[in-house]
């Protein structure tokens, strides 16, 4: 019906877009593009469909939504979604996937006390990898760590610590099994570095044995990429453990190691430095990345 004022017919107003319409393909779509994300080491560069799906996510935010909401209801954080990373998930802490670390020790090891000093190498992994923040906010950033390197670094810690429960006046030798980082270098200073097997492989309770079942575990992740074997094996960084890092770095725990004042240097070694004013901090118990306690 036409509507005549002042002599002048008036215009139809354009209708307001309403929401798009979803289809059993873009729920499809959506995940599967969550499906590769779930798989750690592969990345769009390599899968035809996996960037294609990553473009549509950028360039459309409709998918972009469904697929987050997808990932959501799985209790996964999406971390990232670029051709660099692919569609980089952590596991919430009461999602399915996540992984926590007395499961991830009790896989590593038969020995359940161990779990200690497994978070322990996984924070001194990451805490190598990224030592310091502008290397962890960079992109173009990628981290190389090594087994002997992780071990040297945790026991530079290890000296650290014992100074400090000197300094305080502390017991030195509490029960192994108590939390934290101050209970786990008690254990991790007792353990022999290399013992190895009568056919000369590392025996897997020493401390490069845990160290290097925590970078297998990284690897397999999608975390670390294997890239020689000085040093009891190198490995780099990838866009993804970037990310995981990034997202824990907030931790205590990570804190804790970090503030003891150990940097690290080139090749199998690290370097004290002097202890900064107040540098007691609360004691955490058994945080370890990338696990949920």
């Amino acid at each position: 019906m036409t509507d005549h004022r002042d002599g002048e017919s008036a215009q139809p107003t354009a209708a307001a877009p309403g929401p798009a319409v979803l289809t059993p393909g873009d729920a499809a779509d959506a995940a599967r593009l969550v499906a590769f994300g779930l798989q750690p080491k592969l990345l769009p560069a390599r899968d035809a469909e996996y960037a294609e799906l990553i473009r549509r996510h950028r360039e459309d935010p409709f998918f972009a939504r469904l697929a987050d909401a997808v990932a959501a209801g799985l209790g996964l954080v999406v971390l990232e979604v670029s051709p660099r990373a692919g569609m980089a998930l952590a596991a919430a802490e009461d999602s399915v996937f996540a992984v926590r670390m007395g499961d991830y020790s009790r896989r590593a090891a038969s020995d359940a006390g161990d779990r200690f000093l497994h978070g322990l190498a996984h924070l001194a992994t990451a805490a190598m990898a990224f030592p310091r923040p502008e290397d962890l906010a960079d992109d173009g950033y990628i981290g190389r760590v090594t087994v002997n390197g992780i071990d040297g670094f945790l026991r530079q810690a290890c000296r650290r610590l014992e100074e400090r429960a000197e300094e305080q006046g502390e017991n030195t030798d509490p029960a192994s099994d108590a939390p934290g980082l101050e209970a786990a270098w008690r254990v991790y200073v007792r353990r022999s570095s290399t013992g190895a097997t009568k056919d000369a492989r590392r025996l897997a309770g020493s401390t490069t044995g845990i160290v290097g079942k925590a970078v297998s575990f990284l690897v397999d992740s999608g975390f670390l990429q294997r890239t020689g074997d000085e040093s009891g094996g190198t490995y780099r960084t990838t866009a993804r453990y970037q990310l995981q890092v990034r997202d824990m770095a907030g931790s205590a725990a990570m804190a804790e190691l970090l503030d003891l004042g150990i940097v690290p240097r080139a090749g199998d070694s690290a370097a004290l430095l002097p202890p900064e004013e107040g540098d007691d901090l609360d004691l955490v118990a058994g945080a370890g990345l990338p696990f949920h306690s």
